[in-house]
């Protein structure tokens, strides 16, 4: 599954590495990549929304409702 996530909190490509870093905990084979202007983080992923969420928070960041 490909997620788009709002994620305000990202300031620079250093919040995009410690995100993919704890997402790729959770879930060794997904793939990461992240826009800090746009302030979102695509995924592409066999686990579920609420891990990647989870992954987000533990990374210090808050995905947007």
């Amino acid at each position: 599954m490909t997620l788009t996530l709002n994620v305000p909190s990202i300031a620079c490509e250093g919040c995009v590495t410690a995100i993919a870093q704890s997402i790729q905990a959770q879930d060794p084979s997904a793939l990461v990549s992240g826009d800090p202007t746009a302030k979102t983080i695509r995924v592409e992923t066999a686990v579920s929304e609420a891990t990647i969420r989870e992954a987000i928070a533990a990374a210090g960041h808050e995905v947007a409702s």
